[in-house]
């Protein structure tokens, strides 16, 4: 791993690993972050390296985009662009099987989030865009993380949260899982650097060999399960920690194609504590629907804000 860069003082950092085909996802992440959110040190991109030229606009004060070679391990390198399968990118070794760009992206919210310097990380989706004011001065030590936690919830035969719940409890050297088990998985989640550290060490204990080589060889993870179970098996890291049920960000999974009514609508309809929306790939919602859905959001609220208009 790379060397250790100590935060200086309490902070909370953006982290968002990302690539070329959310590029314009990403630009609409990062104007509703320097829109909406508050109170952080950075906003860490995280992109493949030959991707950073596509990417290097988006640097500034609060901003950093890094090459992801400075958190793999140099034995893991990317295959050449045209080598590439329903159109994604791969990394080889001589020690696991080749592993996807999605798979990369795992391993690299762990690396950074144990190696950047702060000691809270706020972890965002390249698809989340913020329309409320979020800020993550709460999320700073010595307040406690919020873990989100639904509770019996994943079925034995869930197609993926089943085997990540699997996956999970084996790559930490717990008892095999009870079913309907525990999801942990959202698209704003906030992990704490030390216990990072101790599930990379925890990893390296029950598996006998360095961490990201354990995670390139394991074919079907959730980082954010791994990171959940961890947490609830151990009571030092759960005091640093408060579970909540609530998610920040609102999701659509649906795969029918979203216009502007229907995203203005879902955005309407948010509660209280929701502060970010994301629709999932397979909807082809476009970028420009959302961006457009956002405006209108934005000019709403200005519109009710002035003299005269309020309720």
């Amino acid at each position: 791993m790379i060397g250790e860069k100590a935060p200086r003082g309490s902070s909370v950092s953006l982290v968002t690993p990302t690539y070329w085909r959310d590029l314009e996802l990403c630009k609409l992440l990062c104007e509703s972050v320097d829109r909406c959110v508050s109170s952080f040190a950075k906003h860490y991109l995280i992109v493949a390296d030959r991707e950073l030229p596509l990417f290097r606009h988006f640097q500034g004060p609060s901003r950093e985009v890094l090459p992801a070679s400075e958190f793999l391990p140099k034995w893991l390198r990317s295959l050449p662009q045209f080598i590439r399968r329903k159109n994604r990118s791969y990394w080889w070794s001589f020690r696991a099987p080749p592993v996807s760009g999605w798979h990369v992206q795992q391993l690299l919210k762990f690396a950074a989030s144990s190696q950047l310097p702060s000691d809270r990380f706020c972890i965002l989706d390249s698809d989340v865009v913020f329309f409320r004011p979020f800020d993550v001065a709460g999320l700073r030590r010595p307040n406690a993380a919020p873990l989100f936690h639904a509770q019996a919830v994943v079925a034995a035969d869930a197609p993926l949260h089943g085997r990540w719940v699997a996956t999970s409890h084996t790559l930490l050297g717990l008892n095999p899982p009870t079913f309907p088990a525990d999801d942990f998985i959202g698209h704003i989640i906030c992990w704490d650097r030390r216990t990072v550290r101790a599930i990379l060490e925890r990893i390296e204990q029950v598996n006998g060999m360095e961490w990201a080589q354990v995670l390139c060889r394991t074919r079907e993870f959730s980082e954010y399960m791994l990171y959940g179970y961890f947490v609830r098996h151990h009571p030092g890291h759960m005091s640093a920690h408060r579970e909540t049920t609530r998610l920040q960000c609102m999701s659509y999974w649906g795969e029918a194609t979203l216009d502007v009514p229907a995203i203005s609508k879902l955005i309407g309809g948010a509660e209280a504590h929701q502060v970010a929306f994301s629709a999932a790939s397979i909807s082809g919602t476009p970028v420009e629907c959302i961006r457009r859905a956002l405006e209108d959001v934005v000019a709403d609220t200005s519109r009710s804000m002035r003299p005269g208009l309020r309720g």
